[in-house]
């Protein structure tokens, strides 16, 4: 693995379900993320999914490519446009350093039908990373709402 390679994109449909059970998951009991109404009455068209549903996707996002070795250590993102039921979300990814201890920094993107949903860098470690020859995982993983996962 080498500073520059690309990530292979992720999609992911954003659905109702997926916002509200995020939110659930993460005790982020704000109305804007189940309540539609409550959602329009403070200026939003729907509910929009929370930032912590997003980490939890961009660090699935890594271990989907690297592999489930592969162990998050610092995460630092930022939410822009948000994610609204119907609409898909394709991260991406690009290696900015490779240390020799393993440690991964990868810059991500998110971007939704409306603009960059997420931006930042997650490091993480990926055994074997520093050796030569080791190469990034090719993972495409569309989620559904039929999706048994």
């Amino acid at each position: 693995m080498n500073a520059g390679d690309v990530l292979p994109p992720l999609e992911i449909e954003i659905t109702r379900t997926l916002i509200v059970a995020g939110a659930l998951a993460s005790r982020d009991y704000q109305d804007v993320h189940h309540d539609p109404e409550a959602a329009r009455a403070k200026g939003s068209p729907d509910v929009f999914m929370n930032i912590l549903t997003t980490n939890g996707l961009v660090g699935r996002y890594l271990t989907d490519t690297f592999g489930p070795q592969a162990r998050i250590h610092k995460v630092a993102i930022r939410l822009g446009a948000p994610n609204h039921p119907g609409d898909t979300m394709v991260l991406r990814g690009t290696v900015e350093e490779v240390r020799e201890d393993d440690t991964v920094v990868v810059r991500i993107t998110g971007d939704n039908g409306i603009g960059r949903h997420v931006t930042g860098t997650v490091t993480c470690a990926v055994p074997g990373a520093a050796r030569e020859g080791h190469g990034i995982g090719s993972v495409t993983v569309t989620l559904r709402e039929d999706d048994p996962r």
